[in-house]
């Protein structure tokens, strides 16, 4: 049985066809045992990819292919990176559905097009990173401001080498998020350093990723 509706892979593979210009490659990490979420993430990304042909999936085992865990810095399954021939640190722990599917699908657009709705001032000021910064950003797919904040790190990320950024589902993975006290998403951790709640301006979300870059 489909996970996306037929309406929904109409208007995405329209989409794709307007709008991809470059191709993308999807890596997924993922094994058979302990992963609940996994076969059905698997499943979405193949209906995804099935709708234009510049879009490429490739499956790891994350119990078996060691070095590309270690290479792409995954700790946890399921692992979504989207990038071209490079890597620019854009990652999902979960399954992208709900209102992260929407995450999903720009990530892909902007990745193709090589570039994002950031303004020049924005950008600027993000290249001026001197540390190299983890965001993690706590959501759930039932959010609806949660797009928003996970959204915004990855446009961070394509800008800059210095950050890495997961949008992970709190849900899912629960354990890391009484690590990191998620009572309420979405919520960002920068560098384990500095921690704020709600879906910030970008210009707001710089400034944070600014001060963490000078502790």
């Amino acid at each position: 049985m489909s996970i996306l509706p037929e309406e929904i892979k109409q208007e995405l593979q329209k989409a794709f066809k307007k709008k991809l210009e470059n191709p993308v490659t999807i890596n997924y990490f993922t094994q058979e045992l302990e992963c609940p979420s996994c076969q059905q993430t698997h499943q979405l990304l193949n209906e995804v990819v099935s709708l234009s042909d510049k879009i490429i999936l490739t499956t790891f085992r994350f119990d078996i292919d060691k070095k590309k865990r270690d290479t792409f810095q995954i700790d946890k399954i399921p692992a979504i990176i989207i990038m071209d021939k490079k890597d620019y640190g854009i990652r999902f722990y979960g399954l992208p559905g709900g209102y992260e599917f929407s995450t999903f699908i720009e990530d892909i657009l902007m990745v193709s097009r090589a570039k994002t709705d950031l303004t020049a001032e924005n950008t600027e000021k993000i290249k001026t990173l001197s540390n190299p910064l983890h965001i993690q950003v706590f959501i759930t797919n039932t959010c609806p401001h949660c797009p928003a904040a996970a959204q915004a790190a990855h446009k961070l990320a394509f800008i800059s080498d210095k950050i890495r950024a997961d949008v992970i589902d709190a849900r899912e993975f629960s354990t890391l998020s009484r690590k990191y006290n998620v009572f309420g998403v979405p919520k960002t951790i920068v560098n384990e350093k500095i921690t704020f709640e709600g879906a910030l301006p970008i210009e707001q979300f710089i400034e944070q990723l600014l001060s963490a870059d000078k502790l």
